[in-house]
């Protein structure tokens, strides 16, 4: 509903432009001059862009509260986070560590998920700091929107910057998924905003700060998404050693001293703390968790040029059927017709989660504005690096068979960018000697306003919730029950043939899995689970079938037959509190 809307007012502007182009223009030029002198102090904008971000999701949390997890994904993060929060790197593999397989979630050599450790951190901040992991991504968040504003600095006038990291606040900083879950993208974002805020401000003046924060950039975007942080570092790479050997280069020992000695110290402390950080989880420095997971679980590459690989069946159906799944989707972009559907895929989620119909419209008006005297050199040589940057992050975007809007988080500043300067080019434009343009220009973060008003005042919130987020709330809830029950908690659970597991998962634990008040288990049949149940004997050990409406939850008995439930269960997710 809310896409129908964005683009339906993005049409009405195009229209209202024409008929009606001096509307509101008392208004606008107020809030103009207003923005214009805060746009003056370059620190105060960045500030104040950021702490837009954090008040407006803190706002809203009335309307779409604190997220719970759903995707497998989140829970593997949120490993990490508890990992990270507890003082450690890593965790010991757990005795009974086959009852907890997972997916992302690697058991040997030791215990931790497969992810890059970033994320992670900023989770483990905000439940050091507040006690919870969601306000860690909600700084990551507001960090993010100030990132943005400040790299739209380096490439255009204060007020487009301005404007821009304003239009990041609203539409990724509040009800985008990277707000509401604790997938990431966020940080990987903020990483991408140094590294193109960095270059052109080292190009006039080379500065060692500023080498030190693009340094920085890469150095998140290595922990964070480092596959699409490397094809927006090629750009940049291409673009510095131009600049340092092109015609108009600087001094060589300014530019050595300046930029390229303290870059190469950040990457090489970089690259030393992430060998580190393998060699304490996997045993090697050279081998990364991820590589661990998908060798020992997951049969379908990255790519689809890429080999089966051999793995061991898994031990739980749930796992078998979701690699079943995953090896389908590579077999199919294998094909001519699947590889065209999930490129096409690619740019539909790509252009929906990015633009939409508002951002979209001075993307499409501006080059048709332009004329037939467009051309690539008639484009200012700003605006042909960013369309390389984006360009090359949605070609690496393109190449694997799986694809997610926080993929291509990297390149978030980079369309934001061009979107700002396609503004900028139609802002001037007059149709018949009135201001269309100009009155485009204004409707645009107009409609992104009012589109945040819709998701706040209009909206049924759990469906804000499912559309900007992931959220298992049944898990939650019982979740919740089972902690207000005296004693140790062990839940065995066992999924119907049908489960449906991308957002829907059960079994995650804590990193310190013993002394955990509620562990998960998959149900591995009645003679290991009595095994389990027998190691933690002093633990009350229930059955539940999620699959049921609603959940069942019953004392569990190791004579239990597989399937079928016979009296004696406790509803606890409709709000019945239960003791085995």
């Amino acid at each position: 509903m809310v896409l129908l809307i964005d683009c339906g007012l993005a049409v009405a502007a195009l229209v209202a432009g024409f008929a009606f182009p001096r509307a509101g223009t008392r208004g606008f030029e107020t809030c103009e001059r207003a923005f214009g002198k805060l746009a003056q102090n370059s620190g105060l904008s960045v500030l104040v862009v950021g702490l837009t971000a954090l008040v407006l999701r803190a706002a809203v949390l009335p309307v779409l509260p604190i997220p719970q997890p759903a995707a497998a994904d989140e829970y593997g993060y949120l490993l990490l986070g508890d990992t990270f929060a507890h003082g450690r790197v890593t965790n010991p593999t757990h005795p009974m560590w086959v009852h907890f397989e997972s997916f992302h979630i690697i058991w040997q050599p030791t215990y931790t998920a497969k992810y890059y450790p970033l994320q992670g951190l900023v989770l483990a901040l905000g439940r050091i700091a507040t006690g919870h992991p969601f306000w860690g991504v909600w700084l990551s968040v507001g960090l993010m929107c100030a990132a943005i504003c400040w790299m739209l600095e380096g490439w255009m006038p204060p007020g487009w910057a301005l404007l821009g990291g304003f239009l990041a606040a609203i539409r990724l900083g509040t009800f985008s998924y990277w707000a509401n879950s604790y997938w990431g993208g966020a940080v990987a974002a903020t990483g991408g905003a140094l590294v193109l805020g960095a270059l052109p401000r080292i190009k006039p003046g080379p500065r060692v700060r500023d080498a030190l924060l693009m340094g920085l950039g890469l150095a998140i975007l290595a922990n964070s998404r480092p596959y699409e942080g490397m094809f927006l570092g090629l750009p940049v790479a291409v673009a510095l050693g131009f600049w340092i050997l092109g015609k108009k280069r600087p001094p060589l020992w300014s530019a050595v001293k300046r930029v390229v000695a303290p870059l190469a110290l950040v990457l090489v402390l970089t690259g030393c703390a992430m060998g580190w950080y393998f060699w304490r989880t996997t045993g090697s420095p050279w081998r990364t968790p991820y590589l661990v997971y998908e060798a020992t679980y997951n049969p379908a590459p990255y790519f689809p040029w890429q080999s089966l690989r051999q793995v061991s069946p898994s031990r739980h159906q749930v796992m078998r059927d979701w690699y079943r799944d995953a090896v389908a989707d590579y077999e199919k972009s294998r094909t001519f017709p699947g590889f065209v559907a999930a490129k096409v895929g690619v740019a539909i989620t790509l252009w929906y989660f990015y633009l939409g119909g508002a951002l979209t419209l001075p993307l499409l008006l501006a080059p048709a504005v332009a004329g037939y005297g467009l051309s690539w050199k008639s484009i200012s040589p700003n605006t042909r690096f960013l369309l390389l940057a984006a360009g090359t992050g949605i070609v690496g975007s393109m190449l694997p068979v799986w694809f997610l809007a926080h993929y291509a988080a990297p390149i978030t500043s980079a369309i934001l960018a061009l979107v700002m300067q396609a503004l900028r080019r139609l802002r001037s434009y007059e149709w018949r000697g009135k201001p269309t343009g100009l009155f485009v220009t204004r409707a645009v973060p107009t409609i992104c306003l009012i589109l945040l008003a819709v998701r706040i005042f209009v909206a049924h919130p759990l469906h804000l919730s499912q559309a900007c987020g992931t959220s298992n709330l049944e898990r939650a809830n019982l979740l919740a029950r089972l902690e207000q029950c005296p004693g140790r908690q062990l839940v065995i659970v066992r999924y119907s043939p049908s489960h449906e597991i991308s957002l829907h998962e059960w079994v995650y634990n804590e990193a310190d899995i013993d002394r955990a008040k509620v562990i998960w288990a998959r149900d591995m049949g009645a003679a290991q689970n009595a095994e389990l149940i027998d190691y933690f004997k002093e633990r009350h050990a229930w059955l539940l079938e999620p699959d049921e409406t609603p959940p069942r939850l019953t004392p569990y008995s190791v004579a239990r037959p597989p399937v079928g439930l016979t009296g004696g269960s406790q509803d606890l997710g409709t709000g019945t509190q239960g003791h085995s």
